[in-house]
Order: C-alpha cells, then structure tokens, then sequence
C-alpha cells in the first residue's frame, strides 16, 4: 500500500526543487542579464543584479562584428545532420540488441558506453590528420561525423532501453502477417517508440549542438558553429563581459526556446516504459 505524502512533506519538496532548479538556472540568467550591461557594469564591484542602464549596445557590437546567421546556419546543420545520421545508424542496431540478443549483447553495449569515457584529446591528433587526409577539415560534413560517432553510444543505450519496453509478441505477429524486417522496424517499431525516439532525438541535438572541443579544434571559418562563435570574443586584449555575454546569448537562446516548446515530449520520452 503507498504512503501518503503530507502536505508539509509536499511543500518541502517543491520549495528543494525550486531551489535546485533556481541554482541551476542563475548562471544563464547572469549571463542574460550581462549582456544588457555596459562593460563598465559587467565587471563592476560589488556587482549589480538588476538595477543598472540596460543597454543594447552589446548585441549591436556583435552583429557588426560577426555574422551570427551563418554560425547559426552551421549549428543546425551539424547538429540536425548528426541527429539524423545517428538514427538510420542507431535504430537498426538498437532493434537487433533488444529484439536478437545474444550473451554478449551487454558486454557490447557496456563497450560502447565506455568509449564516452575516453578523454577527447587522446584521439584529437589522428582524427585531425585523419581529416586532412580526406579533404575534410573545417567542413560540415566532417563535424556531422564526429559529431554522430561520438554521440552514438548514448543513442544506441537510449532507443534499446525504450524498444525493451515494447512487447515482442507485437512484433511476432506483423512477422506472421507478412511484414518483412523493413517493414517491421519502420511501420510497426518506429511508431510505437516515437515518444522515446523524439527524446532521444531532441537530447542527441542538444548535445551535438553544445559541443565545443571539437568545434573548435576541427573548424577555423567555413564550418564554424556558435560554440566558435563565443570563442572569438576571448581575444589577447582580453576578455570583454557584456559583449562574451550578448554573443553567449544569441549562441543559447535557439536551444533554449527548443527546450522549452519540447520539455513535455522530452519528459515523456525519458520516462517511457517506467510506469506500467
């Protein structure tokens, strides 16, 4: 029998999750509130919070200095095209591992998790050469696969974990109908776990779309997304606040719309399959 939650009991644990989430929250919204600063304010002692000249100045810099479409542009790309490319490759793997396992199914899923927690920069320099050798540095097609290999595990994890949850009989039986190995992944599969795929979908863009290490190391201008769009404002003459926070701004605000518009999809997805 479930034990009922007091109301002093549900009062605390919304007032802790408001807490966690306003601690988590601050950094971007000092960031947003920087940027409508002047320099002068932005690194001003003690600092100021809300009361000070709000100001446009910094986003007008940054339009002048930079054409933040096209950094835009190649963030979509990449992390759409990563996104997408990672799906034909993540479904059908995911399929065979939940639906045709084998006594290595774990191990195999356990070895690609673990190549998550290989330090980037230890494959920094045959990737770079790797790249120079095809023709493909500072492309976005380069960065779409980058992007997509080193996303993939967390893919794979994620759409197994949800095609786990669907009954197998279901798919036994569109077997006897007739329906062949295509068919069944993409009319009788793939709809059942759109809940689970748009979640993995939407988490897979984030990710791609944050990524910076290899952005940086891999781009100089022609594919270079926003994550090379906020380094460029750290420059040897030192680091100007107010400007750094409107182009953080700019580079934040697509993903966090996104996140916003699609936090129900993103919350139904991870927790499919966890109440029956």
């Amino acid at each position: 029998m479930a034990r009922a939650v007091t109301n002093n009991r549900k009062a605390l644990n919304t007032a802790i999750a408001w807490s966690i989430g306003i601690l988590i929250f601050f950094p971007i919204l000092w960031t947003i509130l920087t940027s409508f600063k002047t320099e002068a304010q932005a690194i001003s002692d003690p600092p100021v919070f809300l009361f000070f000249d709000w100001t446009l100045e910094n986003y007008t810099v940054v339009q002048e200095r930079s054409n933040y479409m096209r950094f835009l542009w190649n963030s979509v790309v990449i992390a759409g095209g990563s996104t997408i490319l990672g799906l034909i490759i993540a479904v059908p793997a995911a399929w065979s591992m939940a639906f045709v396992p084998s006594k290595r199914t774990k191990d195999i899923l356990l070895w690609m998790l673990s190549t998550k927690m290989l330090p980037a920069v230890g494959v920094l320099y045959p990737i770079y050469l790797i790249f120079i050798k095809l023709g493909i540095l500072d492309t976005r097609t380069g960065l779409v696969i980058v992007m997509m290999l080193i996303n993939l595990p967390i893919i794979v994890w994620m759409l197994y974990t949800y095609f786990r949850e669907i009954p197998v009989e279901i798919l036994e039986a569109s077997r006897m109908d007739g329906a062949t190995l295509k068919e069944e992944i993409i009319h009788i599969l793939t709809p059942m776990a759109v809940p689970g795929i748009a979640s993995t979908m939407l988490l897979n863009f984030i990710l791609a779309w944050n990524e910076a290490f290899w952005t940086l190391n891999l781009t100089a201008a022609k594919a270079a997304p926003l994550t090379a769009f906020i380094a460029s404002y750290s420059s040897p003459e030192g680091l100007f606040y107010a400007k750094l926070s409107a182009a953080s701004t700019m580079a934040i605000a697509p993903i966090l719309i996104l996140g916003w518009f699609s936090q129900k999809q993103l919350v139904r997805g991870l927790t499919f399959g966890a109440v029956k």
